[in-house]
């Protein structure tokens, strides 16, 4: 009983955790783009992104010869932070 709770729990996460990757991949397309700024979408895409890139760029440098990676350095590390807790989650209900 508690295995298929923590099984369904981590499935909700690994999919929030996709849908900011894709979210992360759009908002990074939309920059190249200069898209309208009042645009609600658009918007909404640079409130879910930004704060995630802030704390990024506190902490390491993101533009490397005047290129931002900030979303391929978020996908690769939520990319990370996925395969672990799929691991880990697999491993607390196998075990049991």
């Amino acid at each position: 009983m508690m295995g298929g709770i923590v099984s369904g729990l981590g499935g909700i996460v690994h999919s929030l955790i996709t849908v900011y990757i894709w979210v992360l991949i759009i908002g990074a397309l939309l920059s190249w783009v200069r898209p309208d700024p009042y645009n609600p979408i658009v918007q909404i895409i640079y409130r879910l992104t930004e704060p995630a890139y802030r704390a990024l760029r506190r902490l390491m440098p993101t533009v490397f010869n005047g290129i931002d990676l900030a979303p391929l350095i978020l996908v690769i590390l939520l990319q990370v932070i996925d395969v672990i807790l799929v691991n880990v989650i697999n491993a607390l209900v196998y075990s049991s």
